[in-house]
């Protein structure tokens, strides 16, 4: 009888558990009020996510149209991968505009059958224009197109990539580079170069190349390297043969970074940091650890090629580098809402299917919790990884301010990230200001993860979707 009794158990679990061929992002998961009021919007107060757009009129500063497309790139002499990519090649074009500029981007799906958007990482666009298929958009199918307009407000290094199906086709190769430069800057001989790491099947490329590069630099002249982590997993970046400085870490500025040597820079995945100095008379190296992929930026051709070596300073803890400063809300500050974000394993079903899944406060996806806010709230999160795995936790549409890792308050300049990565057995209060309406993801930016159950939401009450996942709609945005 007992037997009989835990098959049956696990049967009507199983059953539970398989998902509709259509839903909603809001249909399954936890309501949760940290603790705010929750308010009766009735049938009059609400807006939906498709009405939370960019401008739609006037004349774009930037306009560019990002074709999709199955496309053979070359990684290196002699070797060619089959990618899927933007205008036919990987990065995709890198976007660089102005902050303050209105930008139109046109998606194109030529031939990836299973659709395509595009989520602008970091940028913290209206909630219509945030790339997620099945939440703010559909799925652009082969032969479709979609517009995306928004007006880019912040500035610094940021990224863009497909969210359907994300966890296979952004290791395919639909990303690409976005810099908001400022409205106004002194002109001056400078390089400003972004270097995105992304490990393909033909190896780890820095940029759209496997293996070693040089590129030659005179003395003297401003560097900044925008260095960006496309992959689902950390790495490790060695910048030797000068002191740097850690200039903006997520497309924010640090406050009075000083100058660093022999650090090793662990970018958790999907993150950005950049860093400057000033090109010295020999080679500075910027190598990826575990690969032989390196650039070498030289002061004369006859320099001779740097060999691949580590820093040996220790890694690089942003949370306490750099001056502090006053910020507009800190681990003193009363919050309307407060949130617990505990990331578990647990045994059990995820659309039947059997496995140790991912769990949130002990939820299986998509019964993970559905975090309500109101525009206006203060919000803070306790986010603890109750698990061995590093998980890189990306909340779209906002920037949190750090303000403790493992009860320890954070020092220095205010560190402000849209990617932060969680180490196993790590702990984390994070602060942010509910100012952009909408259905926001937040989720694990290991992509296999977010597509395996780490993935949730914060929602801003009143706010609905029209749209919906599954097999359905075909919109799966991991």
């Amino acid at each position: 009888m007992l037997l009989l009794a835990l098959a049956g158990w696990v049967g009507k679990a199983w059953w539970d558990s398989r998902l509709p061929s259509s839903y909603s992002a809001m249909q399954f998961g936890s309501t949760d009020f940290g603790g705010g009021p929750a308010h009766d919007h009735g049938d009059h107060g609400g807006v939906s996510v498709d009405q939370l757009t960019g401008p739609r009129a006037g004349k774009p500063d930037y306009r560019i149209t990002l074709v999709a497309r199955k496309a053979e790139v070359e990684l290196a002499p002699g070797r060619t991968i089959e990618a899927w990519t933007f205008n036919g090649q990987v990065p995709g074009p890198e976007i660089r505009v102005h902050q303050g500029d209105l930008v139109e981007a046109t998606l194109v799906n030529e031939d990836i059958d299973d659709g395509v958007t595009i989520h602008w990482h970091g940028v913290d666009v209206p909630n219509a224009e945030d790339g997620v298929a099945g939440v703010t958009q559909d799925a652009v199918m082969p032969g479709e197109r979609y517009t995306y307009r928004f007006r880019a407000e912040q500035r610094g290094t940021f990224w863009y990539h497909s969210h359907q199906v994300s966890s296979r086709q952004v290791r395919r190769g639909l990303y690409g580079a976005f810099v908001i430069e400022p409205r106004h800057q002194p002109r001056r001989r400078a390089l400003d170069l972004t270097v995105i790491a992304h490990d393909f099947s033909g190896g780890t490329a820095l940029g759209s190349h496997v293996g070693q590069q040089r590129r030659l630099v005179a003395p003297g002249t401003p560097v900044r390297l925008r260095l960006v982590n496309s992959n689902s997993f950390g790495e490790r970046f060695h910048l030797v043969g000068t002191p740097f400085r850690v200039a903006a870490i997520d497309g924010t500025d640090l406050n009075g970074p000083t100058p660093i040597e022999y650090k090793t820079l662990l970018l958790g995945a999907g993150a950005r940091y950049d860093v400057t100095f000033v090109m010295p008379q020999y080679s500075v190296g910027l190598f990826l650890e575990g690969t032989t992929t390196a650039l070498q930026l030289i002061s004369d051709p006859d320099d001779p090629q740097l060999h691949v070596e580590e820093a040996e300073g220790g890694e690089f803890d942003p949370s306490g580098y750099g001056r502090p400063k006053a910020t507009p809300f800190g681990a003193t500050t009363h919050f309307d809402r407060s949130f617990l974000l505990k990331i578990g394993k647990k045994v059990g079903f995820i659309n039947g299917r059997p496995r140790y899944h991912w769990a949130v406060n002990g939820k299986l996806f998509p019964e993970t919790p559905m975090y309500m806010v109101s525009r206006g709230d203060l919000v803070k999160f306790k986010i603890v990884n109750d698990t061995g795995s590093v998980h890189p936790m990306h909340l779209h549409g906002h920037h949190v301010l750090v303000l403790s890792r493992n009860g320890k308050p954070t020092t220095g300049s205010p560190w402000w990230v849209d990617t932060l990565n969680v180490l196993g057995d790590e702990e984390y209060e994070v602060a942010f200001r509910a100012d952009n309406p909408g259905i926001w993801m937040d989720h694990c930016h290991n992509l296999q993860h977010a597509s395996d159950g780490l993935t949730m939401h914060v929602a801003y009450e009143g706010v609905t979707t029209p749209f919906r996942l599954g097999a359905g709609p075909d919109n799966h945005p991991e």
